[in-house]
């Protein structure tokens, strides 16, 4: 088995392989993530007014509404459990429990025919294009890097973008519970120097939070509205602590480019208002997959041509 791995010609596909299995698993992430998120911000928000309504100096009609707080927190701790992993996968329709048969990644999509094997309702397209994707881009790095911590890097960065950037697309959150983790787990990685010195890694890190950070609050400061959020600094800190400070200015440069076309279209094409926001998550991310793979040529290309 050893020996098997690290063949050139087989761990690409041992990559691709294993790809298509966390892509399945990418897409509970992406469900459920934002649903955990919500259940809990609801029962902190509870418990933070019926404490406020429990103080001497809160007003009257709050001291009145303590009583119903109070049974709406234990009606929000008596939902029943609901993580990654429980309760199982089921239909949205009829909530017909999803068998390890009908879960197969792509091929039960196929042999269904993109529909429920129950109540024949139609499966978004989106579960097997997540899965699609995270095969290919795993079989790439498979191809790329070959069998090394390197690979290993890659493929965790990997994933990760692509759960943010689904994530930030359905919802426009972007979860500390995948950027902040993130951020640490590149400055382990390049602790050894996996995929960018230290110092870079460090650096990288830094300058992502800062960068955007500051054109935050020029905006904010210029025209008093908000631009992006905070989740945007925090998935470039992940992206410059992974692959180093020199890749940010081509993740910045790419990233602020697509966006700024896909928003224009979305405008002009598609009647979309400038009010509404658009998530730059998705952008940050295929640009950082974009650096990942090609990022060196880029540089390259770009200063030579400076």
């Amino acid at each position: 088995m050893p020996a098997l791995l690290t063949e050139p010609a087989v761990f690409p596909w041992l990559c691709l392989l294993l790809g298509l299995l966390v892509g399945s698993f990418l897409n509970v992430v992406i469900h459920r993530l934002p649903i955990m998120l919500q259940r809990e911000w609801r029962t902190q928000a509870v418990e933070v007014l019926t404490d406020w309504a429990g103080e001497p100096g809160a007003p009257e009609p709050a001291r009145g509404l303590k009583g119903a707080l109070e049974r709406l927190a234990q009606s929000l701790q008596a939902l029943p459990r609901y993580t990654l992993v429980v309760p199982r996968s089921a239909c949205p329709a009829c909530k017909a429990p999803i068998g390890a048969l009908h879960n197969i990644p792509l091929l039960s999509y196929i042999a269904l025919r993109g529909r429920c094997a129950k109540c024949r309702h139609r499966i978004g397209v989106r579960y097997p294009l997540v899965e699609l994707a995270t095969g290919v881009l795993s079989g790439l790095i498979g191809w790329k890097f070959g069998f090394s911590a390197a690979a290993a890097a890659a493929l965790i960065f990997t994933w990760a973008m692509i759960a943010a950037a689904v994530i930030d697309l359905d919802t426009q959150l972007l979860p500390d519970d995948i950027t902040l983790p993130m951020v640490w787990a590149g400055l382990l990685f390049n602790l050894f120097g996996v995929l960018a010195p230290l110092q870079s890694a460090l650096i990288g890190a830094m300058a992502g939070y800062l960068s955007l950070w500051a054109v935050y609050w020029l905006f904010k400061l210029t025209t008093g509205k908000e631009g992006m959020g905070y989740g945007d600094f925090k998935l470039l800190a992940a992206i410059g602590a992974f692959l180093g400070w020199q890749m940010l200015p081509v993740v910045i440069l790419l990233s602020s480019l697509v966006g700024a076309v896909v928003g224009i279209c979305l405008i002009l094409f598609a009647g979309r208002q400038r009010q509404v926001p658009i998530p730059f998550g998705p952008y940050l991310a295929a640009a950082g997959l974009l650096a990942l793979f090609f990022g060196p040529e880029i540089n390259h290309t770009y200063l030579r041509f400076l």
